[in-house]
């Protein structure tokens, strides 16, 4: 019986022991976590092999564009995009190939001719319908409306407000209610 005890009161020490070192390794795992989540930082920009840098947005040139599945020719065909000026963004780069993602989360690789030159910049409505302003203000007339999905040009965006074209109106709407501009990004 004495045996017993003093077994027990041994699993009784080794518990009592642990329990600090698992409460430790757990904090770490939890704070490891919130530093590196997507809330506590944005992604670094790094510069890719055209020299621009990555991630970054571009838009779709013509009515019809190919994704791939690798960077080249010889890999089968993913997706056919059929939306002029829609916004993708690089996430690699590779000779003249670059890896891009568009708003629902598709992924492939795209030949870097297919893309606008020149600055021109595009975003999509995002969510739902959108009211878009004659002023950078929520109590400023409403311009425009405009459905999840429409595609506008980026004339300028500073701050939470950015002004864009559609269709020969321009408006103004919440930063936040576009995909194809990074949070804390510039236009002018």
């Amino acid at each position: 019986m004495a045996s017993l005890v003093s077994n027990a009161k041994r699993r009784e020490m080794d518990v009592n022991r642990a329990i600090p070192t698992f409460l430790a390794f757990l904090a770490a795992m939890i704070l490891s976590f919130g530093l590196t989540s997507p809330l506590a930082a944005q992604p670094k920009q790094t510069i890719g092999a055209s020299g621009n840098p990555i991630p970054r947005f571009i838009s779709i040139r013509d009515d019809k564009a190919l994704m791939r599945t690798g960077p080249g020719r010889q890999y089968p065909i993913k997706w056919v995009f059929k939306r002029k000026y829609l916004p993708l963004e690089v996430v690699a780069e590779y000779d003249v190939w670059r890896q891009v993602r568009d708003n629902e989360g598709a992924m492939g690789w795209m030949h870097s001719q297919l893309f606008i030159r020149g600055g021109r910049r595009f975003a999509v409505i995002r969510g739902k319908t959108r009211s878009l302003f004659r002023d950078k203000s929520l109590d400023s007339p409403i311009a425009i409306t405009a459905e999840a999905g429409v595609i506008g040009e980026i004339i300028a965006c500073e701050g939470i407000w950015c002004q864009i074209n559609i269709q020969d109106h321009t408006a103004w709407i919440e930063r936040r209610h576009l995909w194809g501009i990074y949070k804390n990004e510039v236009v002018k």
